[in-house]
């Protein structure tokens, strides 16, 4: 109930659109006012995050970006992973969210983030230059869905993963409001027609799906 009670409060009002493939119905983008909520200190035990970063594998000197990046909770855990000769783009549409992200990357003493302003259809990363696009319950909240993967999927390399972390829509006692939860047939059927094949899936978190996709030859 604590969940669902924050992500109602942490979201803006935003029209409620429908993806044109799944007519899944677009969740309301969280706003700087749940900042507190993607810090707060039961997150750990709920979502295992260092356990999906291991289950993901993030490779030392890898060029990755953290997609809807908040203020920063994986985007510190990857910059640590990829290490010094690594990169991590922190992307995020809102400059409250990033400013707070610069201030804990500075206090942390990280030297490999860049932080990067994002549109509601464009990442803003450089093309062909990405190993791994980290996108953990963001996805759902995208308000152009379409044209956003098919930005996203232009950054990747040709060998590079997309990875989709989505609260479990086929668990109804999930205590997330149901716009924020995705079925796997969802993203298949939204993220596949743009030019990607679902290379994994694993179930090892408490809540949430691990997808990872990656590109596939386009026509």
């Amino acid at each position: 109930m604590k969940l669902l009670l924050c992500c109602v409060l942490a979201t803006l009002a935003c029209a409620q659109d429908q993806h044109p493939i799944t007519k899944r119905q677009i969740a309301p983008v969280m706003g700087e006012g749940g900042a507190d909520w993607l810090t707060r200190p039961e997150r750990e035990a709920e979502e295992h995050p260092e356990a999906a970063l291991q289950e993901i594998g993030i490779p030392k000197g890898a060029t990755v970006a953290d997609i809807g990046a908040g203020v920063g909770f994986y985007t510190l855990r990857l910059a640590r992973r990829v290490g010094p000769t690594g990169t991590v783009y922190a992307n995020d549409i809102q400059p409250g969210m990033l400013d707070r992200l610069k201030e804990r990357v500075e206090a942390a003493g990280v030297k490999n983030v860049i932080p990067v302003l994002g549109t509601v259809s464009d990442p803003k990363l450089p093309a062909n230059a990405i190993d791994l696009e980290l996108l953990v319950d963001v996805y759902h909240e995208f308000s152009e869905p379409e044209k956003m993967v098919r930005k996203l999927r232009e950054a990747l390399k040709p060998d590079g993963r997309m990875v989709l972390l989505e609260f479990r829509g086929e668990d109804k006692d999930l205590p997330i409001q149901p716009l924020h939860k995705m079925t796997v047939a969802q993203v298949r059927g939204e993220i596949e027609p743009e030019g990607f094949r679902l290379a994994k899936r694993s179930e090892i978190l408490p809540r949430q799906h691990i997808l990872i996709f990656t590109k596939k030859a386009m026509p």
